[in-house]
């Protein structure tokens, strides 16, 4: 990189002066480490039951391996790591690492912010980066988002440090930013984006190209690290692959499923005010709309948010995409938005986040508190899973069985967490041609079990009839299964062995 001054949207500040990184250290740690201890303390009174996907990654820590159905394993790797340490599989253990790991994320972008724009920039990062409102969210519930966004923090820090052409350690820094990346593709797969963001900022700024020989080393990197992960999804048949494609919808039949659904990317669209918040992802547009009057630093910033960006409003318009597919944009993003421009508005933009990051944790704690017109509570997705299981554990407890089938992925995702010292067993239903998740993946009734089992189903009826005997039901009044009946039944086991799947 050239040593030249750069003067825009702030200060000059030569980006290698020893005075531009210096006294950054300690604010930033004070300012992260106030914010983390806050949300941990939050956790700590946090009454919400574990989601679907929290009791699924909690249970992959049980069953360490190199891959699972839907996501890479580095989640379940991180939850038993903490889990084993404290001696305790308590929600709030299970979710303890995230608000940490955003909290390391917030430092190495401070890092990162102090190198190009100085101290004061750091500081501005690492509080935009801490008020997101997805890291608000993120650091409430354990994701996969979350686990990613430190390694591609880092990732990305090497990578800038690499295209300056050190005269030392272009080795280091060069497997480090391969490596960084390729544990957060262990983490979730949206880190190959950098990849693509890569090739695209060293195409679109040349400052910003590495060596080939640096290149080459960072790919050897990033193979290194997610090999294990490859394998695995060899020896098992590329489930991951045929998980993805089921979200992504119309790959499977796309003269039949794709389309152009311009509400679809509409909602995608606005949802991104919600994820970044209103006022930070509007200073993301408007630095992109004058793309030619920013720096080479901050075009490059663009190379890694836009494209991540554009990609899942593609997606969003040929099918569907979720809120947070893109959330991988916004650790470049964040550092452009907050570590330049005038203090009012990227004020306003913190201001304006801090309302989720305070009103989020009450929520959590207390509930029951507020609720939607209909008179859900607005955490309801959050709550009654482990009543339910309760209830079946009782159920199957009181009828003498040993044995729990279903084929509701979010029941039986409970039932593994909360029925864990129950004694019991628990199975998905045998699937019908591709396992749909990980339990009908590696927890399905195994062929010739004997005897009788429970079997919960909320349908009307049960494919699999041979021998039902109703036991009891229940409809919950409040909660994620609210109004939604639950019947317990008593089931010979050889029931599906002619492939009958249940209700």
């Amino acid at each position: 990189m050239s040593a030249e001054t750069r003067t825009v949207g702030g200060p000059a500040v030569h980006p290698c002066a020893p005075g531009a990184r210096e006294g950054w250290l300690g604010p930033v740690l004070v300012l992260v480490g106030a914010v983390t201890l806050l949300r941990v303390l939050a956790l700590a009174g946090d009454r919400t039951d574990l989601f679907v996907d929290e009791t699924q990654y909690w249970f992959w820590g049980q069953h360490l391996a190199f891959g699972y159905y839907s996501k890479p394993p580095l989640i379940g790797w991180v939850i038993r790591a903490v889990t084993t340490l404290f001696g305790s599989d308590a929600p709030f253990f299970v979710r303890l690492p995230a608000p940490l790991f955003h909290g390391a994320t917030a430092l190495i972008l401070g890092a990162i912010a102090a190198r190009y724009r100085g101290r004061g920039a750091a500081l501005w990062v690492a509080a935009g980066y801490a008020t997101l409102p997805m890291v608000a969210v993120g650091s409430l519930l354990i994701s996969t988002d979350t686990i990613m966004f430190p390694f591609l923090a880092a990732s990305l820090m090497f990578w800038l440090r690499l295209c300056e052409r050190p005269e030392e350690g272009e080795t280091g820094l060069a497997l480090g930013a391969g490596i960084a990346l390729g544990l957060g593709f262990m983490a979730k797969y949206a880190a190959i984006y950098f990849l693509l963001c890569a090739l695209l900022g060293a195409l679109a700024v040349p400052r910003f190209r590495p060596s080939w020989r640096a290149a080459a080393l960072a790919t050897l990197g990033f193979a290194a690290a997610i090999w294990p992960n490859v394998v695995w999804n060899a020896a098992t048949g590329f489930p991951t692959v045929e998980h993805t494609a089921d979200n992504i919808g119309w790959v499977r039949a796309p003269e039949a499923r794709a389309g152009l659904h311009w509400a679809k990317l509409g909602e995608f669209f606005v949802a991104q005010f919600g994820v970044m918040g209103p006022v930070a992802f509007g200073l993301l547009l408007w630095h992109a709309a004058r793309l030619r009057r920013l720096a080479p630093e901050e075009r490059v910033l663009l190379a890694f948010a836009l494209p991540i960006l554009a990609i899942v409003m593609v997606q969003a318009l040929l099918s569907r995409a979720y809120a947070n597919w893109a959330a991988a944009a916004y650790i470049a993003g964040a550092l452009l938005v907050f570590w330049q421009g005038g203090r009012w508005i990227r004020g306003a933009a913190i201001a304006l986040n801090l309302v989720a990051c305070v009103a989020l944790p009450v929520m959590a704690v207390w509930p029951d508190a507020v609720r939607q017109p209909d008179g859900r509570t607005v955490m309801h997705r959050y709550m009654g899973r482990a009543a339910l299981s309760h209830w079946i554990i009782g159920q199957a407890q009181l009828a003498a069985l040993p044995a729990v089938v279903t084929r509701d992925r979010g029941v039986i995702a409970d039932l593994f967490y909360t029925g864990r010292n129950s004694g019991l067993a628990f199975y998905a239903t045998p699937p019908q041609g591709r396992p749909r998740d990980q339990y009908e993946l590696t927890e399905a009734l195994p062929a010739g079990t004997s005897g009788d089992v429970l079997f919960v189903t909320s349908n009307a009826g049960a494919a699999c009839a041979q021998g039902l005997t109703p036991l009891a039901e229940t409809t919950p009044k409040d909660g994620a299964y609210k109004g939604h009946t639950f019947r317990a039944y008593r089931v010979p086991a050889s029931c599906w062995a002619g492939g009958g799947s249940g209700g």
